[in-house]
């Protein structure tokens, strides 16, 4: 256990569905101008990319891509794309086509994919059913479980990409609850474990700093319903 430990969370690159707007596209990949942005995290992050210990990524297609782009140098470092860590439960929150990630056997069957460890890949992962539920219970012990997975590894610098909506849960506030922040484009912050809850199950981080942002502001899902509706998150 390493509660003193820096998160240094990630958002994905642009995604086919943060242009189009279009929720119907599986498990959406990165764009061509996603893979720029994240290609360069490499050179706006390289003191992070020699002290990244270990590299943990959501198993949506975007999120693999962008680590295996974004987090090249230490991925190669740290032993390659099969060191890196596939977290099912950092997933995106809604049961959206382009939020639900890809059975393990398909990613598997992609040469882009088959170079990481997907054995983590249950059955259940993409089915957005109890642990992996949409509702606002589930999310929030989604995000909970994830703090404390995190403060439960014994690395000092923690990597994690991962979404929007599920990012904004899981950097929630003690006393204002889910953080309205907008995640960029290949945004990098780094959080800390704030001690007075590092021992509880609530396990909440706060933010050190903002690091760098490679793509500008694309909405999550979440995001284009509440835009869609009127609204504003």
């Amino acid at each position: 256990m390493a509660p003193n430990s820096r998160l240094i969370l990630t958002r994905h690159a642009q995604a086919e569905h943060n242009v189009d707007l279009d929720y119907s596209i599986p498990d959406a990949p990165l764009t061509p101008l996603g893979k720029k942005q994240a290609a360069a995290l490499s050179r706006l992050v390289p003191e992070l990319q020699k002290e990244a210990e270990v590299v943990i990524s959501s198993p949506l297609r975007r999120t693999l891509q962008t680590t295996y782009l974004g987090w090249a140098p230490a991925v190669a470092r740290l032993g390659g794309p099969k060191s890196v860590v596939a977290l099912p439960q950092a997933q995106e929150c809604n049961d959206l086509p382009c939020d639900t990630g890809s059975a393990r056997e398909v990613l598997e069957k992609d040469p882009e994919f088959a170079v990481f460890d997907l054995a983590p890949l249950t059955p259940d992962w993409n089915g957005k059913q109890g642990f992996y539920a949409a509702s606002d219970a589930a999310l929030d012990e989604r995000a909970r479980w994830v703090r404390r997975f995190l403060r439960d590894r014994p690395e000092r610098n923690i990597v994690l990409v991962s979404h929007g909506d599920i990012l904004r849960r899981i950097t929630a506030d003690p006393k204002t609850g889910q953080s309205t922040y907008p995640w960029k484009n290949a945004e990098v912050r780094i959080f800390e474990f704030d001690p007075k809850y590092v021992d509880s199950e609530e396990c909440y981080i706060y933010q050190k700093e903002d690091v760098a942002a490679a793509g500008g502001f694309g909405l999550t899902s979440t995001e284009l319903e509440i835009e869609e509706a009127g609204g504003r998150l």
